[in-house]
């Protein structure tokens, strides 16, 4: 791994040095964006407790989403404050995010140098791309997931709630990645990162990221993603400190197909699917002697109806029986999960301002879900809106 991260350092340095001759056929320019949303969902299963979906009360372990767990109440999801500069052979992004959704996106910051409580906890994005050539370019720092169909910005996803994939991770990765085109229909991205949804790397090891983009004809588009990485914790200083760690002590990986196909100006399909293995001791928190599995997919389909009204609907299946990933049941062991989720799109104020009717159904293999008279069951149902603003 030591090559490797030499090696990336002296092509960054060969580059740079090749790069001093260039200048900037255009000046840069500053973008700012951003959003906010706030919600309501109601629950047919009207728990008696303020509840979180999926985390009712004693002996009900586990949330069944990783954001909108509330329900019969109101509720902000994300305020997003993005700066961009682009120039002929730099950009820089500067993502900041505020509120439930930033705190629950970005869980692995939440403990600065000084201890608990960090301002990290507000970066969502911090990078540098250096466009070496006009196919070859580099980017460092914190970047959100190449991994997934879906993203945690509220206004790019057609369905509100996000899926299963997503909730099980991987949100973001810090580190430096090299991207390569070789035309405008296909590409390759190669990196390395600390871990996975930490801010700081635990054992010095770093994972390994890639994916591969092709386009087979115009508005078919295809990655295939994935990430390596050992997780496991150094020992404790004083305590067997000098036992270095497996190779395979913590494996996480993680393999994923993402493809979208727009069939008409109106007419939208999307496939996400996903296999992964843990081993060992998971960033300190233990886990399984031997290898173990989960995965999933998630079909998407949505239709234009005007310019201003479309409607879409996500089918999702995912299997976490070996309870490995934090999708479990009522008892706190692994489920399986099958989703139906139908959403509205509904654009006003120019384009400003998107609201999302939605209607998901979640099923469980086993009891999750607390109903009004304390009982538990399988299933779950929840109507509701979500208002978007974007700038």
């Amino acid at each position: 791994m030591k090559k490797a991260v030499l090696l990336i350092g002296s092509l960054f340095f060969g580059l740079a040095v090749q790069a001093q001759d260039s200048t900037s056929a255009t000046p840069g320019k500053f973008t700012f964006s951003g959003y906010m949303d706030t919600y309501y969902f109601g629950n047919f299963n009207n728990p008696r407790s303020q509840s979180n979906l999926g985390l009712s009360g004693p002996g009900v372990p586990g949330t069944a989403r990783a954001f909108d767990q509330k329900a019969g109440q109101f509720g902000i999801g994300l305020i997003q404050a993005k700066a961009t500069y682009t120039a002929d052979k730099i950009d820089a992004v500067m993502d900041l995010a505020f509120g439930p959704f930033a705190d629950l996106g970005n869980y692995g910051n939440n403990v600065g140098f000084l201890g608990a409580g960090s301002t990290s906890l507000a970066i969502k994005q911090a990078y540098i791309t250096f466009k070496a050539t006009n196919k070859l370019s580099f980017t460092a720092g914190q970047f959100g997931t190449h991994i997934g169909y879906e993203v945690i910005d509220a206004p790019v996803n057609y369905n509100y709630s996000l899926s299963n994939l997503f909730n099980n991770g991987p949100f973001y990765h810090i580190g430096l990645k090299a991207q390569y085109a070789f035309s405008d229909r296909a590409s390759l991205m190669l990196g390395l990162v600390n871990n996975v949804d930490n801010i700081f790397d635990n054992n010095k090891k770093k994972g390994v990221i890639g994916q591969f983009f092709f386009s087979p004809v115009s508005g078919w588009n295809v990655y295939v993603n994935g990430i390596m990485s050992n997780e496991a914790s150094n020992p404790v200083l004083g305590v067997d400190s000098t036992v270095a760690l497996s190779a395979d002590k913590g494996m996480y990986s993680l393999l994923d197909l993402t493809t979208t196909y727009q069939i008409s100006s109106k007419f939208f399909l999307g496939l996400n699917a996903a296999m992964g293995s843990q081993k060992g001791d998971y960033q300190g928190y233990g886990g399984p002697a031997t290898s173990k599995s989960w995965g999933g997919f998630a079909l998407y389909s949505n239709y234009a109806f005007t310019d201003k009204f479309g409607l879409g609907v996500r089918y999702e299946m995912f299997d976490n029986k070996s309870g490995v990933r934090a999708l479990l049941d009522a008892s706190g062991k692994g489920a399986s999960v099958n989703s139906i989720t139908v959403t509205g799109n509904i654009t006003a104020a120019d384009g400003h301002i998107l609201f999302k009717p939605e209607l998901r159904v979640d099923s469980y293999s086993a009891n999750k879900f607390e109903k009004n008279n304390g009982s538990l069951t399988k299933s779950q149902a929840t109507l509701g809106m979500a208002a978007i603003f974007k700038f």
